[in-house]
């Protein structure tokens, strides 16, 4: 195992900020908030990266502290404020959900670690054994709770039909 150089780890943040932004929105629901998430996620790998011993985890590693930070925040802010799309500053980073939001707001309205595990998968495109070490559980327990949410939603989404 090789550690990561910082030059390693400044061009995989760079790269993939955008990545970071939505992910990040898809949790706190508001640009600000979301933009300062990464930023804090940021730092705090850039002053733990001797922490990180295996250069091939760095997504991992890199996704865990974003999703700790987020979680931090809404643990402080103790609810989640929906913001209305017009309510959105215009910017370099636009609102990453869909027009009509009705999906999204499925998945937020699943118990947390359901929704969390939802996003990981879908949002970001990782795979199980990626979101198992991201949030720190057994591979079964991703697998149940990704059943168990997608199971919710679908009997959501036939019962508006």
């Amino acid at each position: 195992m090789s550690h990561i150089r910082e030059s390693e780890l400044t061009a995989y943040l760079v790269e993939d900020q955008a990545r970071f932004y939505r992910l990040a929105y898809s949790y706190l629901h508001n640009r600000e908030e979301a933009l300062d998430a990464v930023q804090t996620a940021v730092c705090k790998a850039l002053e733990k990266q001797d922490g990180l011993r295996d250069a091939g985890a760095i997504r991992t590693w890199f996704t865990r502290i974003l999703v700790n930070v987020c979680m931090d925040q809404l643990r402080q802010r103790k609810r989640v404020t929906l913001v209305p799309p017009e309510a959105l500053d215009t910017g370099s980073y636009e609102d990453p959900l869909p027009e009509d939001g009705s999906l999204a707001r499925r998945v937020d309205a699943l118990p947390p670690e359901v929704a969390s595990i939802v996003k990981l998968r879908f949002y970001e495109d990782l795979s199980l054994k990626e979101i198992s070490q991201i949030v720190d559980c057994p591979l079964s327990t991703v697998k149940t709770r990704l059943y168990t949410g997608l199971k919710k939603l679908r009997i959501a989404v036939e019962g508006e039909v």
